[in-house]
């Protein structure tokens, strides 16, 4: 089995700064691509930012310039430094991988239990 594991979750005023981490461990043969999506009370989930495993990214428009995700293959990680937080920023954001448990896999999704994040205006 494998676990994403969430942390760095809060409350900040806006314009203030927070930083989203994620570990996935278990069965893990190969990480595809990993994520952050957000999902706000009422709205669906989306996706936020992701990064391939060669490091390329993409970001959706609203947060470009002002979040960014990296990873670190070796551990396992991806992390979301979220700057210049805005009130239509708080969701529950959750970190996502596509995987290879074992070389002769498909990729499969999971995801995290997700954190809160609420900036106060």
């Amino acid at each position: 089995q494998v676990q994403l594991v969430e942390s760095g979750g809060g409350l900040v005023q806006a314009g203030g700064s927070l930083r989203l981490s994620c570990a996935a461990s278990g069965s893990i043969f190969l990480i595809n691509t990993m994520a952050w999506y957000r999902q706000a009370p009422g709205k669906q989930r989306e996706l936020v930012a992701a990064i391939t495993g060669v490091g390329s990214t993409n970001y959706e428009d609203s947060v470009k310039g002002r979040f960014t995700i990296s990873r670190d293959n070796a551990k396992n990680t991806v992390t979301l430094q979220m700057n210049s937080l805005k009130p239509e920023d708080t969701a529950v954001y959750y970190c996502y991988s596509n995987l290879r448990n074992r070389p002769w896999s498909t990729g499969y999704d999971y995801w995290g239990q997700g954190t809160q994040v609420t900036v106060s205006s």
